[in-house]
């Protein structure tokens, strides 16, 4: 079968872009330090400017470290000079991006965010640049060559610059000692923030809805209240309601296969004692991945006392979004 040139474009594309991350990594110095050091500091916001490719990849570092812990936003250079300057303030920290360090549109209004005295971290491809030579600490991207056969489209070089955002802001996240809590805050929409934030109680079965039968019972009248519920367990308690065991759909077909009586069965000799249990104040996706790890489809959800205050399975956790 003939080799597509498709595929081999697109593997020599794979080829430069991995070399061009290798290259770059020599720049993760002191300067980077320093620049962490100073984003780290920052009072106010974290401005990230950039013009063309540069922008689109600044915009989405802004939307990295905002998203990590540390507050920033994208202003577009353009926009900059006709009064959108006047969002950054002293206590911002500007992170100006360009791969030649010669953009026209940036370097305008650098003497004036200077004039500010607002701190710059430059991050171009040309450590003499304009914007390397002006700005407080300066990080080299700088790239042997672009993916584009022509040399001309900025693919290497922006990958790399992405990358070097990246570490800027998963440093910054290290440093700050931010958590998935935290990171669940900023994330509250789509199957993220649901994963993140919601709990077991948020999804669980209450009062009424729980199955569970008192541990005199037989098979027969659990298999009842399995119905009944539609949960396909029941939780059986003693006297005092608290938590002695849980029957399932899959004990009832091993019971069936042994010929066991269910009209006269107590429920406590073919009960699953000792059974894995859940709190409500656990992350449902904590509870996700203990059903997966020991291959159940239910759990009962106890309180400190071992009495059950809730349930919930599988289906629970799809329709809530975390599976």
């Amino acid at each position: 079968m003939t080799k597509s040139p498709f595929i081999d474009s697109a593997n020599q594309v794979f080829a430069t872009e991995l070399a061009a991350i290798e290259e770059v990594q020599q720049f993760v110095d002191q300067q980077f330090a320093k620049a962490c050091e100073i984003m780290f500091g920052c009072q106010g916001r974290i401005i990230v400017i950039g013009m063309g490719k540069s922008g689109h990849i600044g915009n989405k570092i802004a939307a990295t470290l905002a998203s990590t812990g540390s507050p920033a936003f994208f202003v577009h250079p353009g926009e900059a000079s006709h009064g959108d300057l006047g969002m950054i303030t002293k206590d911002d920290v500007v992170l100006m991006i360009s791969n030649s360090g010669e953009t026209q549109e940036v370097i305008s209004i650098l003497p004036v965010i200077k004039r500010l005295g607002a701190p710059v971290i430059s991050m171009t491809g040309n450590p003499n640049s304009t914007m390397a030579l002006n700005a407080t600490v300066h990080l080299c991207v700088k790239v042997s060559k672009e993916a584009c056969p022509l040399g001309l489209a900025p693919t290497a070089s922006t990958t790399a610059t992405l990358v070097m955002g990246d570490a800027l802001a998963v440093a910054l996240l290290e440093a700050r000692g931010f958590t998935a809590d935290d990171f669940a805050l900023s994330h509250p929409g789509g199957s993220l923030g649901r994963r993140l934030l919601l709990t077991v109680a948020d999804v669980m079965h209450q009062g009424d809805a729980i199955p569970m039968v008192d541990s005199h019972c037989t098979v027969k009248e659990a298999l009842f209240e399995i119905s009944a519920k539609s949960l396909g367990m029941t939780a059986i308690v003693d006297e005092n309601i608290q938590l002695q065991g849980i029957f399932t759909d899959g004990d009832l077909r091993r019971i069936i296969e042994q010929k066991i009586d269910i009209h006269t069965t107590p429920i406590t000799q073919v009960m699953t004692a000792k059974s894995t249990t859940a709190r409500a104040d656990m992350l449902a996706a904590e509870v996700l991945n203990i059903m997966e790890t020991k291959r159940i489809n239910g759990l009962i959800v106890v309180n400190e006392n071992n009495v059950p205050v809730g349930a919930l399975n599988t289906q629970d956790l799809l329709r809530a979004g975390v599976l």
